[in-house]
């Protein structure tokens, strides 16, 4: 009898790994209509305007800024590259109150240099944390019972 389970067993999983293997068209099939429609989505969706060359000389350039007075998040950041020079900056307003103002440059013959600079005077503010709500002192009378026995709940007996 265990041997007809094991058999069982066996013939179910040969079974559902065979429905996989042909709902596919087996694994070669599998691999290549994956690989094959992800190029075909990628070339449909943007058309010819969109080739990769991964020896194109690269060249971009962007700044964006942060000025958030809920939070206090203050930072912009620029930044060039012209194949392998790149240069930039970046600032942003610590919590002590100073502006820290980074200026970066990096290229293939020095490498990436970065000077930093602190702008200001670190505000020190005391700071004392307060409870949220005053503690409740509680206060217990278990004379009743014996030395050193404390109840974890009433029982109604």
């Amino acid at each position: 009898m265990d041997l007809i389970y094991k058999s069982l067993a066996l013939l179910m999983l040969f079974a559902t790994t065979l429905a996989q293997y042909e709902d596919f068209g087996g694994f070669e099939g599998y691999h290549h209509k994956a690989v094959s429609q992800q190029h075909q989505s990628l070339d449909d969706h943007h058309g010819e305007e969109y080739d990769l060359d991964y020896h194109a000389h690269p060249k971009y350039s962007f700044d964006y800024a942060v000025k958030d007075p809920h939070t206090g998040d203050e930072k912009e950041h620029w930044e060039t590259r012209d194949g392998d020079k790149v240069k930039g900056s970046y600032t942003l307003v610590e919590t002590d109150g100073t502006k820290r103002v980074v200026e970066y440059e990096a290229d293939d013959k020095n490498g990436f240099n970065a000077v930093v600079h602190k702008i200001g005077t670190p505000k020190h503010e005391e700071y004392h944390a307060k409870p949220a709500h005053e503690p409740v002192q509680y206060q217990h009378d278990y004379g009743h019972f014996d030395e050193g026995f404390v109840p974890v709940g009433a029982y109604g007996h």
